[in-house]
C-alpha cells in the first residue's frame, strides 16, 4: 500500500496509516449508514421503538402512530429490509417484531439513551414508560442478557410461580414485561434451564401433589388451582410428571 502523506501531518504518522487504512473500508461504513438511514424518519424510529418492546400486526401500529396502514406498511417494510425487524404470518395477520441483532439491540438502546441525553428534565416520557435498556457499555451475562434483562426474567419467573392458577401467553408476558417474545424464551431458558412452559408446567405439577397431599379438594379442584380447566388433560399431564394419576398418587400418600 503506497505510503499516506498528508499535507499537514498533525498526529503520528504510524496513527494516521492505521485509520487511513480502516477509512477506506467503505463498505462496512456504507453498512453503517444504510442502517442510520432508518432513524432519519421519525415515525419510522417510533414504529421500530415500539417492535422492540411488543410484537404487534399493521393495523395496531398504523393506529398507535396516528398513520394509515399503507403508511405504516411502507415503514414496516424498510425496516425489514434493513434487517432490523422480522415478520411472522398467522393466518392471513402478519405480525412483526424487533430482530434479535446486536444491531438492533445497539439501535435500541440508542434511541432511548439518545431521548434521555436530549430530554433531560422530561426523561422523555417514551423512553421512562419501559423499562431501560442499559447504557452500550453495560454488562452482559453469560447467555447474552444485561442486568436488567434479567431481572425481568426473574420477574417473570415469580409472577408465574405466584399465579399458577392462571395462564399467560408468551404473547402476553412479551406485553406486560415489556420484552421480546423470542428474548424472553432465550433468556428464560438461559436462566432456569428448561423452557418458559416447560419450567411452569414442573411448578404447576409440584404444587398440584402438595395440594392432593394436603388438601382434600377434589381432583377437578386441584386442576383449576393449577390452572387446568379440563380435569382430563391435567390428569394426563400429572401422569406424565410422576407416572401415576392424581387419584393414585392421592391414596398413595395417605396410606
Amino acid at each position: 500500500m503506497e505510503e499516506l502523506r498528508l499535507p499537514h501531518q498533525h498526529e503520528p504518522e504510524q496513527t494516521m496509516a492505521q485509520l487511513h487504512e480502516s477509512v477506506e473500508n467503505v463498505g462496512g461504513f456504507q453498512t453503517v449508514a444504510d442502517i442510520f438511514k432508518q432513524l432519519s424518519d421519525s415515525s419510522r424510529v417510533r414504529i421500530f421503538w415500539l417492535l422492540c418492546h411488543c410484537e404487534e400486526c399493521v393495523i395496531d401500529l398504523s393506529t398507535m402512530v396516528g398513520m394509515s396502514s399503507p403508511a405504516a406498511s411502507h415503514h414496516l417494510r424498510q425496516l425489514r429490509e434493513s434487517g432490523l425487524i422480522v415478520s411472522r404470518r398467522v393466518g392471513k395477520e402478519v405480525y412483526y417484531r424487533a430482530a434479535e441483532t446486536e444491531q438492533a439491540q445497539l439501535l435500541h438502546r440508542m434511541i432511548e439513551r439518545t431521548m434521555e441525553i436530549s430530554c433531560p428534565e422530561e426523561e422523555s416520557r417514551a423512553a421512562a414508560s419501559a423499562p431501560h435498556l442499559p447504557p452500550l457499555d453495560a454488562e452482559v451475562h453469560e447467555g447474552g442478557g444485561t442486568s436488567e434483562q434479567m431481572e425481568t426474567i426473574r420477574a417473570v419467573h415469580d409472577y408465574l410461580t405466584q399465579h399458577l392458577d392462571s395462564r399467560m401467553t408468551i404473547e402476553e408476558l412479551s406485553k406486560k414485561f415489556l420484552m421480546n417474545p423470542s428474548t424472553m424464551k432465550a433468556l428464560f431458558k438461559s436462566v432456569y434451564g428448561s423452557s418458559l412452559a416447560s419450567h411452569i408446567r414442573e411448578h404447576r405439577m409440584e404444587h398440584a401433589a402438595r395440594l392432593l397431599i394436603e388438601g382434600d379438594e377434589s381432583v377437578a379442584q386441584v386442576a383449576r388451582a393449577v390452572g387446568y380447566e379440563s380435569q382430563s388433560k391435567f390428569s394426563t399431564e400429572f401422569h406424565k410428571a410422576y407416572g401415576v394419576l392424581p387419584t393414585e398418587y392421592r391414596r398413595s400418600q395417605k396410606k
